[in-house]
């Protein structure tokens, strides 16, 4: 039955659910709390940072009030939908509890079977009954235990009693399960005697015998170098768990491979004369204030020959069964970031002039390394450039990025001898590599898309008389 407390308390205590952040994601992961329990917050403020299948992003909080529970610790995996974080919106007024668990003082349920226990989150209903077999080793838990454990995992406060079957939360026990660790043996920190992540990483490096102590803290005093040796020396194998923007990633891969037949075509290029205007370009009063480099002007030569190759700005429509031609062009640089290769777009790049081209570039670039690309500057892209050059790398041959028709690998520009006016000579040269879908463009067609790319680096003047 429904009490006037019960109602109040609903109204006084606003859950803040984990939203969709980005197109469809369904999951995103908590990897930071900026706030905790006891934490005054208002409209706007930011409380955690997530990491979606595409990105690192800030949640704010949508209401003023005081933090009363963060439902899922840091490194958690959770579904859009689920509520990560309770807010006291009414601070000092009344009883400072939500409303009463049930487990608590269960009501009677005629239709409910007997000695039925709480949920334990991620486990389903573990229900005392003869016809079930306990598990080897393991007595049943009894209620008042079953009831405590509930409430920690779900974060309303401490177990006060300790079962022999470790308390973790479901995250914890899958990366435990990953890394082939045994939770009986390892030593929780986590208060209320929880394993935390942390635990699970230290259990699964090695130590040497003469530092190893039964408790927590003289565990902790074991010289900290030593740990990444141990683990190199010992440890044959590494599993890392395949989620956010490494997920993300893989699953494009897979579906732009074995989706859109991939053509790969060549062309190495003297580049002299526009290492030469980038050297020019560097002195333009113009040009002060921005990022000038090679690949301003090889994101320049595409747009431009994009122009003149309309066709290759497209995009198959499988469910419609229809070619979509862009007149648009959203122009996507592949970022390498600590959390993986991420591609973010910068939007109606065709229309930009050289200066605002540099400036696009330049935040596009900060931004990612800064980890605060957001989902939709990754969305709607139409054409890629990679830089492999930066690595040293002559070239390669790129996967498309989904929905998109082409991209362009850019190798390392080098010093090279190379017939220049009849004569051998030392040249600034590299070798460019297209990739695109042949079910949208035809090998002529991006042929001719290349060439007019490459004829622009060589001739860099064709910017102006070509676009």
């Amino acid at each position: 039955m429904t009490t006037m407390t019960d109602t109040s308390n609903a109204a006084r205590f606003r859950e803040f659910k984990m939203p969709d952040v980005g197109e469809g994601l369904t999951e995103a992961e908590i990897l930071k709390w900026y706030v905790q329990p006891g934490d005054t917050v208002t409209d706007g403020q930011v409380v955690c940072e997530v990491e979606t299948a595409k990105a690192a992003v800030e949640l704010p909080i949508p209401y003023d009030g005081v933090v009363h529970e963060l439902r899922f610790p840091e490194g958690t995996t959770v579904d859009v939908g689920q509520v990560i974080i309770a807010v006291d919106v009414a601070p000092g007024t009344g009883d400072a509890a939500p409303a009463p668990e049930p487990a608590a003082q269960p009501e009677p349920e005629p239709e409910a079977p007997k000695g039925r226990q709480p949920v334990l989150v991620g486990y389903g209903v573990a229900e005392t009954s003869t016809k079930r077999r306990a598990r080897k080793g393991t007595a049943a838990p009894a209620p008042a235990a079953a009831a405590a454990i509930q409430g920690e995992m779900n974060g309303h406060g401490a177990a006060t009693v300790r079962e022999s079957r470790p308390l973790a939360k479901p995250p914890v026990r899958k990366l435990a399960k990953d890394l082939g660790i045994d939770l009986a043996t390892v030593v929780p920190t986590g208060e209320g005697g929880i394993i935390t992540r942390d635990d699970v990483h230290a259990a699964a490096t090695p130590v040497p015998a003469q530092a190893q102590a039964p408790v927590a803290a003289e565990a902790a005093t074991v010289p900290a170098p030593e740990a990444p040796a141990a683990a190199v020396a010992g440890a044959r194998e590494t599993r890392i768990p395949v989620k956010g923007v490494r997920k993300a990633i893989a699953q494009a891969m897979v579906d732009s491979a074995f989706t859109a037949p991939h053509v790969t075509e060549f062309v190495t290029v003297d580049v002299t004369r526009t290492m030469k205007l980038v050297a020019e370009l560097k002195e333009d009063k113009d040009m002060a204030g921005v990022r000038v480099n090679p690949l301003l002007i090889i994101a320049k030569a595409l747009l431009v020959a994009i122009r003149r190759n309309p066709e290759v700005n497209s995009a198959w429509d499988e469910a419609n069964q229809e070619i979509v031609r862009k007149h648009y062009v959203n122009l996507g640089i592949a970022a390498a970031t600590p959390r993986g290769l991420i591609v973010p777009n910068i939007k109606d790049a065709h229309d930009m002039t050289l200066p605002e081209l540099a400036a696009a570039l330049g935040e596009l670039v900060s931004t990612a390394r800064e980890g605060r690309t957001s989902p939709a500057a990754m969305a709607g892209g139409t054409v890629t450039i990679t830089n492999v050059g930066v690595f040293g790398v002559d070239t390669g041959t790129p996967i498309l990025n989904p929905g998109e028709s082409s991209i362009l690998a850019v190798g390392a520009i080098k010093l090279q001898p190379w017939v220049h006016k009849g004569k051998v000579k030392p040249r600034q040269v590299t070798t460019l590599a297209l990739s695109f879908d042949h079910r949208l463009i035809d090998g002529e067609l991006g042929s001719k898309f290349l060439a007019d790319v490459a004829a622009i680096l060589e001739q860099p003047k064709r910017l102006i008389t070509w676009a």
